[in-house]
């Protein structure tokens, strides 16, 4: 028995290896030199909010303005700068196909600078994508490109670094040779039992039930005993720890087998970024909704396209006989092959007593049909496809508000709102939009809007609960490091702190002496800042005005005088 539990654990692990590495190794280097050891915040594909993360975040210590270094020899093939998502990055083709991709960067490289600050100005933008020609910008493998920063969506100071093929799919970049210091084993936090489908007996409620989980001496977990017939499947959330950081990172390769058959694995290695949305099949998007915990289903369901699964039998669905024992296993793995194996005994039984749940009055939507829900004041448009299977969902309007189910269900396609505004005069109706209303009704979410005469429409990929909003408070602009008629000779910046409570920041616009200047967003602080070395600022007293709209053209107008000397070293 000892021999045979050992070939069945070794087979799992050949499951998480590495038959043949097809990527060149040692041929990129790290993006930040031997500046800062590779200690990271977040791995490649680990499951963030309706994504998979497609690369590496690089800790800089807490800090911004680490030197960031050309990965190997290539040259600038994308610039793109952003309010949200990667915010400022960079993108470098190499001569063996691969991208490799920088973001949420500070500043660029001079010679980089040179060519983004002419094209803002000259287009008057502080958000752009460029798209230079292989000669413009070459560079050298360890070439200094930019600064680390905190740009764009990210959550604090660090590098996000991508590798991507020639048909745009970030890799792993640590099949490339970029590894980890990492000898600690994934944690598991949750097991759930689930039943595939009416024919399924488990005893549970809802189709879903929690495991209790023994932690052994060895680090692994044995869960409670099953009882079941027919397919059932399971699901996990788990997460790892690399030397040297905290962070709760992603595993880097899961696989499963029943009673020593080989059942599924599921390597996060390669996608699509035309995928992945699709995390939201793979995941209990139901319990997520409710308890903000990622439960990764280890089976796979129809209309679930991810390339993720490099092989299963079966879809991982287990098929439970009657008067049978079974013992169900999951290895799951970082990239150094530390792993962590939970055990699962299933009793196979003929007679399950099992509590019937009687859901509410629900409305089916066919996932294959167009559907429509309509009301005196509202209409919901619904694509074919826009959910991965049929649904039912609560649809009810009261006044100006719809109830659009809870958001338990995951989308595929955007659905269509259009509320019905006839009774509002048409000065009105330009200040009004569609919201989200927070989970605890304190809150309405500004929703992209378009009035069209008497209807105003939105799109979301969220169930909940939506209503009319109006806005009519403008923007606030309030000065943050200077005060009207101050001399700001020895500043290096100019910053101004700009924020709408309703419908929030659409644009704005600044000039010094009508002469229109570059004022970086950085949404997280709600501050626009001008850096005096673009040198627009050129006489002793300067007239700086700066208009800020909101997203339904409410806008606030903020002028001052300040004096400056421009020759102070």
């Amino acid at each position: 028995l000892t021999i045979m539990r050992a070939l069945i654990i070794s087979f799992l692990f050949i499951l998480c290896s590495e038959a043949q590495n097809p990527y060149p190794q040692n041929y990129f280097k790290s993006p930040l030199g031997n500046d800062f050891p590779i200690i990271l915040s977040g791995t490649f594909a680990e499951l963030r909010s309706n994504h998979f993360h497609s690369g590496l975040d690089i800790k800089t210590n807490g800090t911004e303005g680490a030197l960031v270094y050309a990965a190997a020899n290539g040259y600038v093939s994308r610039i793109k700068i952003s309010r949200y998502g990667y915010g400022k990055a960079l993108y470098i083709t190499h001569p063996n196909g691969y991208t490799t991709v920088y973001t949420h960067l500070q500043k660029f490289a001079p010679k980089i600078e040179e060519i983004v600050k002419k094209y803002q100005y000259k287009n008057e933008v502080f958000e752009l994508e460029l798209f230079p020609n292989p000669i413009d910008l070459p560079l050298s493998s360890q070439e200094w490109i930019a600064f680390s920063g905190n740009t764009g969506g990210s959550s604090g100071p660090h590098l996000h670094f991508e590798i991507r093929d020639n048909q745009q799919r970030p890799i792993n970049p640590m099949v490339f040779g970029m590894n980890v210091d990492d000898n600690r084993k994934p944690i598991v936090t949750d097991l759930f039992l689930y039943e595939i489908n009416s024919k399924s007996k488990t005893g549970i409620v809802n189709k879903q039930k929690k495991l209790r989980l023994q932690k052994l001496s060895n680090g692994n977990y044995k869960s409670e005993s099953v009882e079941a017939f027919g397919e059932i499947g399971f699901g996990v959330s788990t997460y790892d720890r690399q030397n040297k950081a905290a962070n709760k990172n992603g595993v880097y390769c899961i696989s499963t087998a029943y009673n020593g058959s080989k059942n599924l694995e599921i390597k996060f290695k390669r996608f699509s970024f035309g995928e992945t949305k699709h995390i939201n099949r793979l995941i209990d998007y139901k319990y997520y909704s409710e308890n903000k915990i990622k439960i990764q289903k280890l089976f796979i369901e129809p209309n679930n396209p991810l390339s993720l699964f490099s092989e299963s039998i079966d879809n991982g669905i287990i098929n439970v006989q009657k008067n049978t024992n079974g013992v169900y296993k999951i290895i799951i793995s970082d990239f150094e092959n530390n792993s962590t194996e939970i055990i699962v005994p299933i009793k196979g039984v003929s007679k399950i007593n099992k509590k019937e749940d009687h859901p509410m009055q629900l409305k089916r939507i066919q996932s294959s049909a167009y559907q429509t829900f309509e009301t005196e004041l509202v209409r919901v448009e619904i694509p074919a496809n826009s959910f991965y299977e049929d649904v039912y969902l609560d649809l009810q309007v009261e006044n100006d508000t719809l109830f659009l189910h809870k958001p338990e269900h995951a989308l595929q396609k955007n659905l269509k709102i259009i509320f019905d505004i006839s009774r509002f005069t048409e000065k009105d109706r330009n200040k009004l939009f569609i919201g989200k209303v927070s989970k605890y009704g304190n809150k309405l979410y500004y929703r992209k809007s378009t009035v069209k005469n008497s209807k105003i429409e939105t799109y979301t990929k969220d169930l909940g609960t939506f209503t009319i909003g109006v806005d009519t408070v403008p923007p606030k602009v309030k000065p943050q490091n200077f005060k009207k008629e101050q001399w700001l000779s020895y500043k290096t910046h100019l910053k101004l702190h700009i924020s709408d409570e309703i419908s929030g920041i659409k644009n704005y616009r600044a000039t010094i002496n009508n002469q229109w200047i570059l004022m970086e967003y950085d949404a997280k602080n709600n501050t626009i800042s001008y850096d005096f070395a673009d040198g627009i600022s050129k006489q002793t007293k300067n007239y700086l005005k700066v208009i800020v709209t909101d997203n339904v053209g409410n806008n606030s107008k903020f002028e001052t005088i300040f004096f400056r000397k421009n020759n102070v070293n």
